[in-house]
């Protein structure tokens, strides 16, 4: 229990995922702002300290056998799987979201208003989002990538255009926890992707994808936030030395 106070709560989920839940079940953030500690968040949300600590040893004594480490993954590997498979995950979610939620508003706007509001900040989300992913791929990933390969040939990293690998990485973060609000925002509308008493059948499965949508984006920023990115800064001090 005392080491788990030594470290923020990203750190935490980054050597097991399955802590995520205990910080999901009482909303707090652990990927856009997972460098708090445990009595920083019990303070900020009323939580006892050591029952939160407490929560956090049983997850972490449970046996899962499909629990993937990512923390030993190559940096190279990791970035493809957060490409291929949050990355597409995006781009495959947000027409079909679109599509939903402008036929939730044509259908049920009037009596639900917020709809619009849900509507409006997803759309923004889906716009930012995209661009995001485009700056990382063509960016970021490679920057990862070819530090990877200067590490294996014993080689000098090459000066990049935008200096340090650390500025990207803090322009990512940023816009992570902008989009992190933003579906903090939708969540809250939405009362916690719970539809109405009259909600349709579409109203029911448009809030379960948004919910799924929201928890993959959590685990897709904190891959990056708390693995990825601390890592490849990491590597580039390394190979600078």
């Amino acid at each position: 229990m005392k080491n788990l106070m030594t470290k923020n709560i990203g750190e935490i989920v980054a050597e097991n995922y399955r802590t995520a839940q205990v910080f999901k079940n009482h909303k707090i953030d652990f990927c856009c702002k997972g460098n708090r500690s445990i009595v920083e968040v019990a303070e900020k949300y009323k939580l006892d300290a050591t029952l939160l600590l407490q929560e956090i040893e049983t997850v972490q004594h449970q046996t899962n056998e499909n629990n993937i480490d990512f923390k030993t993954w190559p940096l190279d590997l990791l970035a493809d799987y957060i490409e291929k498979k949050h990355h597409r995950y995006v781009e495959a979610q947000i027409p079909i979201l679109n599509q939903y939620l402008a036929k939730l508003c044509r259908v049920h706007g009037d009596r639900h208003p917020e709809l619009y509001e849900i509507t409006e900040h997803f759309n923004k989300c889906a716009g930012e989002l995209a661009m995001h992913m485009k700056k990382e791929e063509l960016i970021v990933f490679p920057a990862v990538r070819k530090m990877v390969q200067n590490k294996q040939y014993g080689q000098a990293p090459a000066e990049q255009h935008f200096g340090t690998i650390q500025n990207p990485i803090q322009m990512m973060m940023q816009e992570h926890e902008n989009e992190g609000d933003r579906f903090r925002l939708i969540e809250e509308l939405s009362n916690n992707y719970n539809p109405p008493a009259d909600a349709c059948n579409t109203y029911r499965v448009t809030f379960s994808l948004l919910k799924e949508f929201e928890e993959d984006l959590h685990r897709h920023i904190h891959l990056e936030n708390n693995i990825l990115f601390p890592k490849a800064i990491a590597l580039e001090k390394e190979l600078r030395a």
